[in-house]
């Protein structure tokens, strides 16, 4: 398939056929010119689509890179054929910084503060990664043709003061993930009733919010209850957060699935 036909076959709006351009662009670049070509950053809900798009293309080289194991946010690099993902990372020449920020520890900072504050100065979204705040400091992701402007730039969030500096990509200090285990049994692997079960909720609730738009899996909304989940899959929902089925499989004496939810708290 030429690009026309696979941006009328894989978009259902403007905006997801806006995405695949641009990821169609800078995998025609790599071939043309040889060389490794990334994106901005993508949600993981454009990383999802992403992915349907570059299945369609044959499934090119290429991996999603935040700077951490656990990234939210990623770039799409598209390598050429005398580079593997593993050569490309050891290369040096990732497009990512790393900027870690200091403020008074009295002063109690969120991802929200930062966020805002980045985006204030007039910076677009995709060229900002992760955001890892911590106790007394924040590492924020960004991309290179940035982090020199932020550095200089971003004096406050919040109310407090900040202290910038540039610090390895290998030096990253995440968050430590808190979550919580949840040992249920379900009836089937419907997304409504597991999303009952790991946000707490009746079935008939659960079933009214994915039937509104508000669930997402996988990073892309499905408005179907009767969807299977799998093990492995996220659910997230707005306002209810998101979680993981961690394991699916064997019955108990009445015949239900047992499961196993890892939520994040």
């Amino acid at each position: 398939m030429n690009k026309t036909e696979i941006l009328n076959r894989l978009s259902s709006s403007d905006e997801e056929r806006l995405l695949f351009a641009r990821l169609l662009d800078k995998l025609t670049l790599t071939g043309t010119r040889d060389i490794p070509c990334h994106t901005d950053f993508l949600s993981p809900k454009e990383r999802a689509l992403a992915e349907k798009c570059i299945n369609a293309c044959g499934r090119p080289e290429h991996l999603f890179y935040g700077g951490w194991d656990e990234a939210e946010r990623t770039i799409c690099v598209f390598l050429p054929r005398w580079q593997s993902a593993g050569a490309w990372l050891e290369s040096g020449n990732s497009p990512l910084r790393a900027l870690r920020c200091f403020w008074p520890k009295e002063t109690e900072l969120t991802h929200r503060d930062f966020l805002g504050s980045v985006l204030g100065l007039g910076i677009e979204r995709e060229k900002v990664g992760d955001i890892l705040v911590g106790s007394g400091q924040c590492d924020i992701i960004v991309l290179e043709d940035i982090s020199e402007f932020l550095r200089f730039n971003l004096l406050k969030a919040g109310r407090a003061h900040l202290r910038l500096e540039e610090i390895s990509i290998n030096e990253l200090q995440p968050p430590q993930k808190r979550i919580k285990i949840i040992k249920d049994t379900v009836p089937s692997l419907r997304l409504d009733a597991v999303a009952a079960s790991g946000f707490s909720l009746s079935r008939a609730r659960a079933s009214e919010l994915i039937s509104s738009g508000r669930v997402q899996l996988n990073h892309i909304e499905c408005v179907k209850p009767d969807r299977t989940v799998s093990q492995g899959d996220t659910v997230s929902c707005r306002g209810c957060g998101k979680f993981v089925l961690k394991q699916a499989g064997g019955t108990s004496k009445k015949g239900r699935i047992i499961i196993e939810i890892e939520r994040y708290v």
